[in-house]
């Protein structure tokens, strides 16, 4: 996969000023584009003896608070302070003028990233447990105290829901693409079907899957959750709802479940999942429809920018227009979550 030309190169002899200030190393450092991701640009760095990674903005346009590298450097720093999975994050530069957008730096870690939920090329034992591991990993970030890691402000306490559906409706509306009619009914369902507030809290990492996930060379566990661009203070069922969606999406739709043989492959079934999580996780209600759907309903909004960052010639990769329909079918897919929802309360009733 190969990333346009406008955010494809680095411009190597200006990072090897800037690294050279902080690393020893000479000549041009050795990059390569890290291709599939839809977020912040990132690349392999060899400097001298160092292995690292860079992300940056992208260039162009971008919506209001999207891209946020600094609060994703800023989460991973303090997360280094403790044993919670992460790569060690060494340096922020805000200097746009340095490689034309913002960008940090992080130390490289190795390991085995899938792009898929069906994690090919593992077995079925072994892929069982790298997906039980995925629960324990968020239960143990959302145990984590947010003041205790001073990260007090990384988000506004209170009615988070309320909060990130306005804000991703928000983002919907203002883009210039054509409007999606599943779409437009979430943004009117989710504020009426909003679970009361508990004030349950904690650092919400915002994109909680496999792809973002780095196992062991040959362990089934993880050593790395990557892509905090997304990360606030929120509620741990948003994570959540946001981790199961490959159980209600086909592999054409961002690498999901529906329609393979994952019980076979050793996936297992989501509520053995969301009970390896709750058994691990500060106590918290259990997982409703209205969680998933919101979940659905956040990554139709970001395929949303994609195809719009797509037409502006500011997306990540080439693929990102071939990304937007999915917006559409990942409403749909909150739609039919919503409706399986009220038909099994109508067979209780």
């Amino acid at each position: 996969m190969t990333a346009p030309a406008e955010t494809s190169q680095l411009d190597r002899a200006a990072l090897a000023k800037w690294l050279g200030a902080r690393l020893p190393g000479d000549g041009l450092p050795a990059v390569q584009r890290i291709s599939g991701g839809q977020s912040n640009p990132t690349w392999f760095v060899d400097w001298g003896a160092a292995r690292l990674v860079l992300r940056k903005k992208p260039d162009g346009p971008i919506l209001p608070g999207a891209h946020a590298i600094e609060r994703e450097f800023r989460v991973l720093r303090a997360l280094g302070k403790t044993d919670f999975p992460v790569p060690k994050a060494l340096w922020l530069e805000e200097d746009a003028s340095v490689l034309g957008a913002p960008f940090y730096i992080m130390e490289r870690l190795e390991g085995r990233v899938f792009e898929t939920a069906s994690m090919p090329g593992v077995t079925p034992t072994e892929r069982r447990e790298m997906y039980l591991d995925m629960a324990r990993t968020l239960a143990r970030l959302h145990a984590l105290r947010p003041d205790a890691l001073g990260l007090s402000d990384y988000g506004r306490p209170g009615n988070y829901f309320a909060r990130q559906i306005a804000r991703w409706s928000a983002q919907y509306q203002a883009s210039d693409g054509p409007r999606i009619a599943a779409l437009d009914h979430l943004t009117d369902w989710l504020p009426d079907n909003m679970p009361a507030d508990d004030n349950c809290a904690g650092i919400a990492h915002g994109d909680f899957r496999v792809g973002n996930m780095m196992f062991h060379p040959t362990e089934p566990r993880v050593i790395g959750v990557l892509d905090w661009e997304l990360s606030t203070l929120g509620h741990p069922l948003a994570d959540l709802g946001f981790c199961v969606i490959p159980w209600h999406s086909a592999p054409d739709e961002y690498g999901g479940l529906l329609g393979t043989d994952w019980r076979a492959s050793g996936i297992p079934e989501r509520a053995t999942f969301e009970a390896e999580y709750h058994a691990h996780a500060r106590p918290t209600a259990a997982l409703q429809p209205f969680h998933v759907a919101f979940a659905l309903f956040r990554f139709a909004v970001i395929f949303v920018g994609i195809a719009d960052r797509a037409r502006q010639g500011s997306a990540a990769s080439e693929d990102a227009a071939t990304l937007g329909p999915l917006a559409a079918r990942f409403a749909e897919r909150a739609r039919e979550v919503i409706e399986a929802s009220k038909a099994e309360q109508g067979a209780r009733a």
